[in-house]
């Protein structure tokens, strides 16, 4: 079974979603610590080039867990990403695809950015048609740090395969994979360009931003066009 494990993440990329289909069980790994990063912000296009939609939280120690980081409420956030959205999107071929459905989610109320982050993922895996199962770390009580962590939780839940990001070479220990008997692959970003408002073509926004220029066919453009690289059979 091909296993990929990551940290949620505010409204991600189209690469997110595609290492999401690629697998064949996906793990959400928010009992680790919140840094500021995507986690809680990602960018659209704008005429005025890219421009951030950041969620607000209360990050109170280096030692917070992501699921443990609370939103704060007392910032109107979700009209400033709702307007945001609606100025710079309402002239995509499929504005009405995504932006009804993105608004009332966030207009909801979320203990934590795990949580939002969660519904959000699992909203935009229905709009492209992705089935992978969804877990959550926490479930399995992973032991361990770096790789030992890893290879806890994928003992686990019975993988044969691990799929990383290309950043996690930087870390991971392969000789441990090796050692465990499970393969080690790092996914490939390697996507064509799609139509897209304001000009020349920019790849590191949000998922909706594929969503709303392409919309039904979102799919055509998700799949990477690169093998994974393949560390360790």
């Amino acid at each position: 079974m091909k296993v990929g494990i990551i940290q949620s993440c505010y409204i991600p990329w189209r690469g997110y979603f595609d290492f999401i289909d690629s697998v064949d069980l996906f793990i959400f790994h928010d009992d680790l610590q919140y840094t500021v990063d995507w986690r809680n912000r990602n960018k659209i296009k704008t005429p005025r080039g890219l421009v951030w939609l950041s969620v607000p939280v209360r990050h109170k120690s280096s030692s917070q867990l992501i699921c443990e980081t609370t939103i704060d409420y007392s910032q109107n956030w979700q009209r400033k990403h709702i307007n945001r959205f609606r100025e710079n999107y309402r002239k995509a071929p499929y504005y009405d695809f995504v932006a009804g459905e993105y608004f009332d989610i966030i207009s909801e109320r979320y203990d934590t950015i795990s949580d939002l982050n969660v519904v959000l993922t699992k909203w935009i895996m229905g709009k492209l048609g992705i089935v992978t199962p969804i877990r959550m770390s926490m479930e399995f009580a992973p032991q361990g740090r770096k790789t030992e962590r890893l290879l806890d939780l994928l003992t686990k839940v019975g993988a044969t395969t691990y799929v990383s990001g290309p950043t996690a070479k930087n870390y991971l220990d392969e000789d441990l994979f090796r050692e465990a008997g499970i393969r080690l692959e790092y996914k490939s970003y390697d996507y064509p360009p799609y139509p897209q408002l304001w000009g020349e073509f920019v790849g590191n926004v949000t998922v909706l931003d594929l969503l709303a220029n392409t919309g039904p066919k979102a799919r055509d453009f998700l799949k990477s066009r690169s093998p994974n690289e393949v560390a360790v059979e």
